[in-house]
């Protein structure tokens, strides 16, 4: 089992930036693909940004240039900076876990899943 936290969610201004942060516990974290996504009211959740365990990592197109994803390994955590936020990245963001190295951007991939953070970018 894998617990996942979030945290960083609060309400910007168009522009600005914001670091969500997902801490993980459970097992070995090294060894889990991680991803954030997030979800619009009414919509399915989408793909943002999977980093490896080795670090590789991998953003959808509407985050590509403004968000960039990191891991931790020493400390279970994974981070997504977000910068020059829009009003249309206000969403749910969640992290997931994947037991596999590789990271994927398909939701039913990921084995564990964190509880959601509100963005909400005013404009």
């Amino acid at each position: 089992q894998v617990q996942l936290v979030e945290s960083g969610g609060e309400l910007v201004q168009a522009g600005d930036s914001l670091r969500l942060s997902c801490a993980a516990s459970g097992r070995t974290f090294s060894g889990l693909a991680m991803g954030w996504f997030r979800q619009f009211p009414g919509k399915e959740r989408e793909f943002v940004a999977g980093i490896r365990g080795n670090s590789v990592t991998d953003y959808a197109d509407s985050g590509k240039g403004r968000f960039t994803i990191s891991r931790d390994n020493a400390k279970n955590t994974v981070d997504l900076q977000m910068n020059s936020l829009k009003p249309e990245d206000t969403a749910v963001y969640y992290c997931a876990a994947r037991s596999s190295f590789w990271e994927s951007r398909n939701p039913p991939a990921y084995d564990y899943w964190g509880q959601g953070t509100q963005v909400t970018v005013s404009s």
